[in-house]
């Protein structure tokens, strides 16, 4: 008998001819995550197995649980074999350790030639925990523990404890999105659930000095390593983003800075996303929640560039993403008073309704093309994974 982490796929399944993919690209993140332990990671389409120390059992468990594309994590025991007569000694030596006063008895089999059905094993099993366990009854309903039994091919197992896994697709099963990462709380969030679609994430960040602050950039990059804990790494790109805001800003009717300044960071995201084989754009906008979010201001900015853009909370009220940061662990970070970009230099009175062709107008007064060449010219990139690696010149 063996004590393993055993991991389920839950909407992996689903995949049929492309399963092999989805678990193969699952293992490589589990193995990336667990990087520097001693864990030995075998799996078949039904599960994945995880061999390793007891002793680092607890910091396996907590790594799991942030590695989207598993369903459920349990702790149980490799049999050698299917005989039910073993299983039933194994099982009464497992609940001696257990405590527990209710229970029942789950028992799946992959293997469908196995001469008795699975209810009858649960019945039986049954008996054998109270013939052997004093003080225990069976409760079908609302049990205290529920027993597993899994019966595959060459092996058997017991569980006692379902430990649920955030879900999904593994990060990097469906390609790779750039995010427009702000300081606010709602980007971090739509980020978080790009990736629970199995896509990897690169961020942008739009910084403005001395506009805004060091304090401002450190903000995002520590909103970017909370993520990473979600995918290992993500490499930020930051752009500085002052002359085009400055320029914008003078030559540009009031109103009209918001949008406009919206227009310019998707024409640069693109360019960016083009370059780092990007084939999204990910941001925050939730609809309505401010003047650029309208959906004629969303339609004026989108315009500018033909990739697509996705828009994971766009649906949600500010309640529902504020519960998701607060659960990925963003939001105490989020609300830390430092002004980005898109907070500085905000009108009185914002368009709501902006016109298409008097952005064109507004944007034909400068040479915004020459400012967004050198702002990607000179932009920089951090990775950041558990240490946050020095900045360099990011040549795009």
């Amino acid at each position: 008998m063996k004590k393993l982490i055993i991991i389920k796929y839950g909407e992996l399944t689903t995949k049929k001819d492309n399963i092999n993919f989805f678990i193969s690209t699952l293992k490589e993140n589990i193995k990336n995550m667990l990087n520097g332990m001693s864990a030995n990671i075998t799996y078949d389409k039904g599960r994945m197995f995880i061999d390793a120390e007891e002793s680092e059992y607890e910091n396996i468990l907590n790594k799991l649980k942030k590695v989207f594309g598993i369903h459920e994590i349990t702790l149980g025991y490799e049999l050698e074999n299917n005989d039910l007569e073993f299983i039933k000694e194994t099982l009464k030596a497992l609940i001696v350790d257990e405590e527990f006063t209710s229970f029942k008895v789950e028992t799946k089999r992959s293997d469908k030639t196995y001469p008795i059905n699975s209810m009858e094993i649960s019945r039986i099993l049954g008996g054998v925990v109270l013939k052997n366990k004093e003080g225990v009854h069976v409760d079908v309903h609302n049990p205290e523990v529920i027993i597993d039994v899994e019966i595959r091919n060459k092996h058997s197992y017991i569980y006692f404890e379902r430990i649920p896994g955030i879900g999904g697709y593994p990060v990097g099963s469906l390609g790779k999105g750039l995010l427009m990462l702000s300081g606010g709380i709602d980007s971090p969030v739509a980020g978080y659930l790009a990736m629970k679609r199995g896509v990897r994430i690169e961020g942008l960040y739009f910084e403005s000095p001395p506009h805004t602050s060091e304090a401002a950039k450190n903000k995002v990059i520590t909103l970017a390593k909370t993520l990473s804990d979600y995918s290992c790494y993500i490499k930020l790109h930051v752009i500085n983003f002052t002359k085009i805001q400055e320029t914008i800003l003078k030559e540009c009717p009031h109103e009209y800075l918001i949008t406009i300044m919206r227009r310019m960071m998707y024409r640069i995201a693109e360019r960016v996303a083009d370059c780092q084989n990007c084939k999204v754009l990910i941001n925050g906008e939730s609809i309505g929640q401010v003047a650029s979010q309208t959906l004629t201001s969303m339609s004026a900015i989108n315009e500018v560039v033909r990739m697509p853009v996705i828009r994971p909370v766009a649906c949600l009220d500010k309640i529902d993403i504020i519960d998701i940061a607060k659960k990925i662990e963003t939001y105490e970070t989020s609300i830390l008073p430092f002004e980005d970009c898109c907070t500085i230099f905000v009108p009185d009175h914002p368009v709501i309704n902006p016109d298409r062709k008097l952005c064109e107008e507004y944007e034909s007064l400068f040479d915004y093309e020459s400012l967004i060449d050198e702002a990607i010219k000179n932009a920089t990139v951090i990775k950041v994974e558990n240490k946050i690696s020095e900045e360099h010149n990011n040549v795009l």
